[in-house]
């Protein structure tokens, strides 16, 4: 007979018997097997997954995980049932306003007037989430789950409040009886506010800070594929449900196994839920030839398939071990023959299912959405499907009960819920910060070397913290050289003589999804992302999405604890001037300044003093994303140890005059643009004009603030005003656009007629700096005649007259570019 890890469509007619004959067998030798053989309502186990599960339980009872077989097939037949009634409890989530926990039909008041949700694939996500429960209940092992599809929450919440694993603000509302369930059924899709204007309910459409052990939204479907090989750390275990659509459709997921090593990352256990559905048609993998041709695809990408049956839970549990245990042995293997070649697929659990299994509508496309016919608020027929489809689901409250008791085996296994899985309660010490090898004043140098041997430091100072390092493109191209030697690209066959190594930390692929996820996903250890800055803009939905869950964990009373990632964006906007105008975009800096500046922060430090500050600072700042734009290019160092401090802790340092004798203000953002404005600053002095100059650092402290955590971050009025005298004219100079950057810095934008902003403005080409500055008018001269524009005075008066004529495009632009 062939292994039982094959997939059950590559089984012969003679092992198919084989296996028919066994299960008979082995169900008429022992009752315990045999009751759980039988199957619950909807869900059956097939032959093969009869044979499997039975291989699963001798070998945990043989290990010590189960005192005894009985033991886990009662286990197993708890979570049939838990499984059963969370379809049913799903079903009533996008349908129904109440329940019965009689199983009496619903009549149509008890209806939702507007039904929502994403019925099939919560419906499919129920068996899933089932195994690993039964999984964790059978061999005493808490695992951290992912969910790729984050709009199948349905399944998550109600099973969740089934066997009582649920968040603080789901226990205060919800619980096993009709009133706490119908008030749970109500609040999805309520669109309820509370009077600050914040959803009143816990439930979200997708996962959220509530869902109790959630790592991530899932709304962006693929992230999680990008996660889940770098999240656990050794020792650690985790399930990742996954999307069939996202894996055919982006890039990325597919790479796992190049990322995987026994020698530094947890074990992780991937099951994609292939339901052969998208929203309007079917997947290219049903296209294409099914789960034959998905099994093709993931061999030639590393991974081992494993055929599972995703209408069972039992199924997905045997999974979960099986592959578990394929990781476990090779990581052992590995451990005793450090000098052997263990290039080890990565098991891959491919769990099929009609979309909707279990309810009527299942396999259809009105199954993504809303699979009955009609609103059973207003229509029979859709009420007597609804009734019909919810009835073999059902699970009388005793039976459910004594389910639930036996899945909940917590206590007795001395093992954390759920809801307390190790990914989810992350906390990371503070890193030990050694001293950065501060630069005298006066003296030149690359900030993004400076970087990179603060970065260097950081790594050697805290071994116990694992690094990642995210990047698209070339390190050392970026400066980045003894972070690299040091950490080196992972790859699996290291050539000689280059920084490669199979256990390296430097994750390496043209696919800026790819890589910053790498070193989002892990919040065990130390990160960095580093960048060209005009390829950043398509890392923003995933910085996005995490940002948006760290900020509402915090909302929710459970900050989180990883350390902040710093992204580095370097080889930038105006040291990208001798490429073309494409690689010359500060989106990301202005996309990012929009977020929540209390977790997503923008900061430009101008020189190698300030960008080892930053990047110390960014890393010190748990849960928080931090985009540091870096020029990797030689430049003054200007600040003081004392004065890189300063601008890291405020965002904002006064460099020269007295705000409050002023008659203008000139304000800095970026390196190039400080240069231009020390120029200007030094020509209105030798025309007799009072100017204080003052580089914002962090623009998004200067902000007014939003909301309560916002304004809790922002620079204080009192401060603000220090820098930024109400009344003074101001010029400011800024590396991004100049309208974002206004319109984030309101509070000390004092209307157009005593208020300019000079900054890139869509012109580029092939260019050295000075003409990048001079092509979008934000040189010194255009910064002086913007100064002598905002205190109404000519440009006579700090201009000469070949300089006006450069200015008005009449003259040689070289005057201002390389003045005399």
């Amino acid at each position: 007979m062939n292994d039982l890890t094959c997939p059950a469509s590559a089984l012969s007619a003679i092992d198919q018997h084989r296996i028919d004959q066994l299960a008979r067998s082995y169900a008429q030798a022992d009752p315990a097997f045999a009751a759980w053989a039988a199957g619950y309502g909807v869900i059956a186990h097939t032959p093969l997954t009869q044979l499997r599960v039975r291989a699963m339980i001798e070998e945990l009872v043989a290990t010590g995980a189960l005192p005894d077989s009985a033991t886990g097939y009662r286990r197993l037949s708890a979570a049939d049932r838990v499984a059963s009634a969370g379809m049913w409890l799903v079903a009533h989530m996008t349908y129904a306003r109440r329940v019965r926990l009689d199983g009496a039909p619903l009549e149509a008041d008890d209806f939702k007037p507007q039904p929502e949700g994403h019925t099939g694939g919560a419906l499919n996500m129920v068996p899933a989430y089932a195994g690993y429960l039964a999984m964790n209940a059978l061999d005493g092992v808490t695992r951290a789950w992912m969910m790729g599809q984050g709009h199948c929450v349905a399944a998550i919440d109600a099973l969740n409040v089934i066997v009582d694993n649920m968040s603080p603000a789901h226990a205060a509302r919800y619980g096993l009886d009709e009133p706490r369930l119908a008030r749970f059924v109500g609040d999805f899709y309520s669109y309820a506010l509370t009077p600050e204007g914040r959803p009143a309910s816990p439930l979200g459409s997708h996962v959220n800070a509530h869902t109790a052990g959630g790592l991530q939204e899932g709304g962006y479907l693929g992230f999680a594929e990008l996660h889940y090989v770098h999240a656990p750390l050794p020792g650690e275990r985790l399930v990742a449900f996954v999307s069939d659509g996202a894996f055919e459709e982006q890039r990325g997921g597919d790479w796992a196994p190049r990322w995987w090593r026994p020698d530094d990352s947890g074990l992780v256990a991937p099951i994609m839920i292939l339901n052969g559905r998208r929203i309007e048609q079917r997947s290219q993998i049903e296209q294409q030839g099914g789960e034959d041709w998905l099994y093709r695809h993931l061999r030639l990408n590393g991974f081992e398939p494993i055929g599972l049956d995703g209408r069972d839970p039992a199924s997905i549990a045997w999974g979960i071990h099986v592959i578990e245990s394929r990781l476990q042995a090779c990581t052992e293997a590995a451990a005793l023959h450090p000098e052997g070649d263990f290039r080890i697929p990565l098991r891959y659990g491919v769990a099929e299912a009609p979309k909707g299994f279990g309810f009527p509508g299942a396999g259809t496309n009105a199954a993504h959405n809303l699979p009955l016919s009609g609103n059973p608020h207003r229509d029979a027929a859709a009420r007597e499907q609804f009734n019909a489809g919810c009835a073999p689901l059902y699970v009388p409250p005793a039976d459910l009960q004594a389910a639930i008791a036996a899945l909940n085996t917590h206590a007795t296994q001395g093992r954390p819920r759920e809801r307390d899985h190790a990914l989810a309660t992350r906390q990371v010490a503070l890193p030990t910060v050694p001293e950065p090898a501060w630069a005298e004043p006066g003296t030149i140098g690359s900030p993004m070397a400076a970087l990179d041997g603060q970065f260097v430091r950081l790594v050697q100072a805290n071994p116990q913290l694992r690094p990642r390092v995210g990047n698209p493109d070339e390190l050392r191209s970026n400066k980045l050289d003894a972070t690299l030697d040091l950490l080196k690209h992972r790859v699996q066959e290291p050539e000689a003589g280059v920084a490669e190594s199979r256990t390296g930390a430097v994750i390496t692929a043209l696919n800026e999804e790819a890589v910053v996820c790498a070193a989002l996903a892990n919040k065990g250890g130390l990160n960095l992302v580093v960048t060209y800055e005009a390829f950043a803009p398509k890392m923003l939905g995933a910085l996005r999405q995490e940002l948006i869950f760290s900020r509402h964990l915090r909302e929710a009373g459970r900050p989180p604890g990883w350390l902040g990632v710093p992204v580095v964006l370097t080889s930038h906007t105006w040291e990208n001037a001798k490429n073309e105008q494409s690689h010359q975009d500060p989106t990301l800096a202005e996309a990012l300044l929009g977020e929540m500046a209390d977790g997503a922060r923008v900061c430009f430090p101008p020189d190698g003093n300030s960008a080892m500050a930053a990047l110390t600072h960014s890393i010190q700042a748990l849960g928080t994303i931090t985009a540091l734009v870096v020029p990797k290019r030689e430049v003054p160092n200007r600040l003081t140890p004392a004065q890189a401090r300063l601008l890291a802790d405020e965002g904002l340092l006064l460099l020269h005059g007295d705000p409050d004798t002023a008659a203008v203000l000139l304000a800095a953002t970026g390196s190039y643009q400080l240069g231009e404005v020390l120029r200007a600053h030094r020509r209105l002095r030798e025309a007799g004009i009072a100017a204080a100059v003052i580089y914002i650092g962090e623009p998004g402290r200067l902000r007014a603030g939003r909301d309560a955590r916002e304004c809790a971050y922002v620079l204080s009025d009192a401060l603000v005003l220090r820098h930024f005298p109400a009344g003074t004219p101001r010029v400011f100079v800024t590396h991004t656009r100049p309208e974002p950057y206004l319109g984030a810095l309101r509070r000390i934008d004092t209307g157009p007629a005593t208020t300019r902003a000079l900054g890139f403005v869509n012109q580029g080409g092939t260019l050295d700096v000075p003409g990048l500055l001079f092509a979008n008018g934000c040189t010194w001269a255009h910064t002086v005649a913007a100064a002598l524009a905002v205190l109404g005075r000519p440009l006579n008066d700090g201009l000469r007259a070949d300089e006006q004529a450069a200015l008005a495009g009449r003259g040689d632009p070289t005057v201002i570019t390389y003045p005399a």
